[in-house]
């Protein structure tokens, strides 16, 4: 079992069962760099690192699931999961490993920023987590405001509403309500939370539409028509959602306050908006997100020439 040396320490394992997995990537994988995009903030109460171990609270269709991962000298990413939710998340590793990434057709030599980033990172794979809702409700409460805002209020509502994950957790951890859950989350707690109304709104429309996403956003393409179709979700948020549940190589999150900036100093020197992003993307066309990944990555970065903004952000203008 993954956690033993630790939770052997605290006593946290008896009487735990744990089912057990390994996966045996065939290309270079870096596990935390790759499963870095799933977490949300500091203190994401679904997402933790611990020493080696990368762990992770998801809602299943069978149910809750903690994961535990650790990867080898070898490659090899041994996983252990707990809860009724365990076995369905073992199956989901591969995929949340970045296995069905398909890279064929990346051009890293089109710019020397993304080359020289992808020749330090050649263990980036895009990680697929399965969860359209669960991703798209994430997603949400990142519109309009600050990463320290969305987070905050994230941690808040999932400790307070969420249900608490199973296993040897190095700390609390709790994955997210039910459909219904979201849904019965009175009005009160999503201010104390610091979720805007229109935020907490789109929320509750979504998980009254949460039947009709699962069955139709089943691929990245049809993610995007479902989703922009809904009141309140917009490219930006379709993007992030994509990004996360399938993957998608392609998507890119058009109306960020920061991207077309990153992206635009990265490539020449200079801000862009996202008109000119979408320009500078294009020789990756198909694989735009995994470049954006790269030059993220890259550290080229633009000298701040002021104070943080104030807690305001406007990703779907």
């Amino acid at each position: 079992m993954i956690p033993d040396a630790a939770s052997a320490r605290r006593g946290t394992t008896r009487g735990l069962a744990a089912l057990e997995a390994e996966y045996r990537p065939r290309h270079p994988l870096d596990l935390r760099l790759t499963l870095g995009i799933q977490r949300h903030g500091v203190g994401d109460p679904t997402f933790q690192i611990a020493h080696d171990v990368v762990w992770r609270a998801s809602r299943t269709p069978a149910g809750v699931a903690t994961l535990a991962l650790r990867q080898s000298a070898d490659g090899v990413v041994r996983a252990a999961a707990w809860g009724a939710g365990a076995e369905c998340a073992l199956d989901r590793v591969p995929r949340l490993c970045g296995a069905d990434d398909d890279d064929a057709g990346f051009d890293g030599s089109a710019h020397p920023v993304v080359a020289s980033s992808l020749h330090r990172h050649p263990g980036l794979r895009l990680s697929a987590n399965d969860e359209v809702f669960d991703s798209l409700v994430a997603a949400i409460f990142e519109q309009k405001v600050t990463g320290l805002q969305a987070f905050g209020a994230w941690r808040r509502i999932l400790t307070r509403h969420g249900e608490r994950a199973p296993g040897p957790t190095p700390r609390p951890m709790f994955a997210p309500p039910t459909v219904a859950g979201w849904r019965a989350i009175p009005s009160w707690s999503w201010h104390r939370a610091g979720l805007e109304p229109p935020q907490s709104r789109t929320i509750v429309t979504a998980a009254d539409r949460a039947a009709s996403i699962l069955r139709s956003a089943t691929d990245p393409v049809a993610a995007d028509r479902v989703l922009t179709a809904l009141s309140g979700i917009g490219a930006w948020t379709s993007a992030e959602t994509r990004i996360r549940a399938f993957g998608d190589p392609d998507a890119v999150s058009v109306g960020d306050y920061h991207l077309a900036h990153e992206v635009g100093f990265a490539l020449t020197g200079q801000r862009t908006d996202d008109d000119g992003m979408l320009r500078l993307l294009a020789p990756w066309a198909g694989q735009r997100q995994r470049a954006v990944r790269l030059i993220r990555l890259s550290g080229v970065r633009e000298a701040r020439r002021g104070p943080r903004l104030a807690p305001e952000n406007h990703h779907e203008r």
